[in-house]
């Protein structure tokens, strides 16, 4: 379990007073559902994998329940294991997925994608009501490799997770670039299907636009996406896949664009009198094309709890908003870039503080998720919600949001902390992610849904999207058939007929 930082505790109850243990409930006595799979469809899929590759033991089924979204570390916590799997099924290649599929449309078997099962939006919740049963399709052994160095591709099976790709990526010279706070466990296939963004994503850009080609197995057949690096026919079908979470088919290899390993990597920390100057600064450089490989500005709340640095939470400091900038590549770019930022970041206001907090930072980016659960067995509910917008929307969207969860949690007579950093920056706007704080409710799924649904709907009021990179799962469908209207949900339940007539491809997921 991850340890709190002494100054994150004097906080804690500073603001929230006594806590109580909560501790989880022993995975050994949590009791599992009965497979309800027939066994003639477990000899059908043990003969396309093996013996090996087909298991049905509590562990591997507890393991493949759900994702890391708060309502499923709750349940998961509380022993609700209604969600679990009947089988975890790990196919070697695209011709077993095929095969599976087959199997499992013919048995009507709904099949959920498991790469990393970083999921915060609900997305492997599986949906069992008329299916036969739940297979947790772990692409785990989907992890070939290869490069294309005078196209500067690289091709990655969907199953890989990101520190693996990292590693064969580096052992040739090369990077993924791409440094979600799920890096640690996210998959290359995960990456593709939910349209993630890194922390990086100012320099090297969102995993979607890396994407130059993909194999995808539906129950029609396999689909491959490979064409050019551009081309004019048609709309690009690739789009329809990336962001598909599973529902349209299974990614089984992604090929990149990779860039080559920074020789150099620097980051540092900027603050700025208040959120607003901040925030204009940023749209100023962003702009004019100055763009740092890393970019992100904390609002007055989140600088004064020092959730950037998570080893320090809780510490004192001068105030202000901080900045974190980053610089990667060569030596000379590094330098020419840093310099040209610096310029336009001390013309806008900002005050440099140096490395030593901007490396802090770098060392401690993935650490959020940990801290979250250590948290919960104290009684403290932590979640993460995220949207984006253009810059002459923010304000009203920044605002209106932390309004609503506020008041969304008023009536549960806790102090709510709600704080807010830029995460990703675009010319014509960018991204908000907020972190909330409160005790944690009797009934914390209650709790937590009732500020999920304030804080999307005044999203959704604000003109800003209901999600910037977590995906839509199942907890975002509401709003998103808002946001892409009738026709829209229209489309998506078109193609989701024709490309899964059965609809056994993690349905309940991404279709309103």
């Amino acid at each position: 379990m991850t340890n709190i930082p002494a100054s994150a505790w004097q906080l804690i109850e500073l603001a929230f007073g006594e806590t109580r243990e909560t501790p989880a409930v022993d995975k050994s006595t949590l009791a599992v559902p009965p497979i309800s799979l027939t066994d003639a469809a477990m000899v059908s899929l043990r003969q396309i994998v093996g013996s090996d590759n087909v298991t049905t033991d509590n562990d591997s089924r507890i393991s493949h329940t759900r994702g890391k979204s708060t309502t499923d570390l709750i349940k998961i916590r509380t022993g609700d294991l209604t969600d679990a799997p009947d089988a975890v099924v790990r196919p070697r290649d695209t011709d077993d997925v095929a095969a599976i599929l087959a199997v499992c449309a013919e048995h009507t078997i709904a099949v959920v994608p498991y790469g990393g099962g970083t999921s915060v939006v609900g997305g492997l919740a599986a949906q069992s009501d008329g299916y036969t049963g739940v297979v947790a399709l772990d692409l785990t052994h989907l992890n070939t490799f290869a490069v294309d160095h005078e196209s500067r591709l690289a091709t990655l099976g969907a199953g890989l997770l990101a520190p693996q790709a990292e590693k064969l990526l580096n052992e040739h010279g090369y990077t993924l670039g791409h440094f979600p706070q799920s890096f640690e466990y996210a998959s290359i296939g995960g990456f593709a299907a939910t349209r993630s963004s890194g922390q990086a994503s100012s320099g090297y850009g969102r995993f979607d636009s890396m994407v130059k080609a993909l194999t995808v197995v539906t129950p029609m057949g396999v689909l491959r996406l490979d064409a050019a690096p551009a081309s004019a026919t048609g709309p690009d079908l690739r789009q329809l896949i990336l962001g598909s979470e599973g529902a349209f088919g299974i990614i089984t290899d992604v090929t990149i664009a990779v860039r080559p390993q920074p020789a150099q990597r620097i980051y540092e920390t900027w603050r700025f009198a208040t959120f607003a100057d901040g925030t204009r600064a940023m749209r100023k450089l962003t702009q004019d094309g100055l763009n740092p490989t890393v970019f992100r500005l904390s609002d007055e709340a989140e600088t004064a709890i020092n959730l950037a640095k998570p080893g320090s939470i809780g510490a004192d400091n001068p105030g202000g908003c901080l900045m974190v900038a980053g610089y990667e590549g060569t030596p000379e770019r590094v330098s020419r870039l840093h310099d040209d930022v610096t310029a336009a970041l001390e013309e806008s206001g900002g005050t440099s503080l140096g490395a030593e907090d901007g490396e802090h930072w770098a060392k401690g980016r993935y650490d959020g998720p940990y801290l979250r659960d250590a948290l919960l067995d104290h009684g403290i509910l932590t979640e993460t919600l995220e949207t984006a917008t253009f810059w002459s929307r923010l304000h009203t969207t920044y605002v209106a949001v932390k309004e609503a969860i506020e008041a969304a949690l008023a009536p549960y007579g806790n102090a709510v902390i709600v704080m807010c950093h830029i995460s990703h920056v675009y010319e014509s706007g960018a991204s908000l992610y907020f972190t909330v704080v409160t005790k944690q409710h009797e009934d914390g799924i209650e709790q937590w849904s009732a500020a999920k649904k304030a804080a999307s709907d005044a999203m959704i009021a604000t003109g800003a999207t209901i999600t910037h990179h977590h995906a839509i799962g199942r907890d975002h469908k509401p709003w998103f058939a808002q946001e892409i209207g009738d026709i829209g949900v229209s489309v998506l339940r078109a193609v989701k007929q024709r490309i899964d007539p059965t609809g056994i491809l993690n349905p309940g997921v991404l279709i309103p």
